[in-house]
């Protein structure tokens, strides 16, 4: 299973690196596109991978999650994940946009933003058909943990993690900060 799993991360991680090199809705910008190498990510690795219970707010919170450009965009507190890394425990909430939605954003900055990864942080997206395993549990994968398109082109505006998802421990998975 592990190379199986393995496989699907560096065949996601092409795909990607494919369409930001050849797809004019690429967030990268054109004149970028024809020198663009690829993205550089972390080894695939277990230890960033997850199965974990979503521990459910009874009262979903209207978040207000500030943006790149200075806007806003209001979020609900949907549940939240509560895990170890590096004998530190560390809960991340988890958020949708629309109550109806099956996905689960969670967006975090830890310890490797700013150095080796993207500064204002990184975002999981949590697909109900792919990352669910049961009735509350979900997979939580930091090797898929991905820049949002404003550390591509400032032409986007990506909402921020909020400070309650700033992690003091270091995720090293997923995409690295691009150059």
């Amino acid at each position: 299973m592990v190379a199986t799993w393995e496989t699907a991360i560096r065949e996601q991680r092409e795909a990607k690196d494919e369409y930001l090199r050849t797809n004019p809705h690429s967030p990268i910008p054109p004149a970028k596109r024809a020198s663009f190498d690829g993205l550089e990510y972390y080894a695939p690795t277990e230890k960033y991978r997850f199965e974990l219970p979503l521990h459910e707010h009874e009262e979903k919170a209207t978040v207000t999650v500030g943006t790149s450009t200075g806007g806003e965009q209001d979020y609900h507190r949907w549940g939240a994940f509560r895990f170890e890394i590096d004998g530190e425990t560390v809960t991340l909430q988890a958020y949708k946009h629309d109550p109806d939605d099956d996905r689960l954003w969670v967006p975090f900055r830890d310890a490797t933003s700013g150095e080796e990864t993207y500064g204002a942080g990184r975002y999981l997206d949590l697909e109900a058909e792919s990352h669910r395993t049961g009735d509350e549990t979900w997979i939580l994968d930091f090797n898929q943990a991905y820049n949002p398109t404003c550390a591509y082109s400032d032409h986007y505006e990506c909402p921020l993690p909020p400070t309650e998802n700033w992690l003091d421990v270091a995720i090293e998975a997923g995409e690295k900060a691009y150059d």
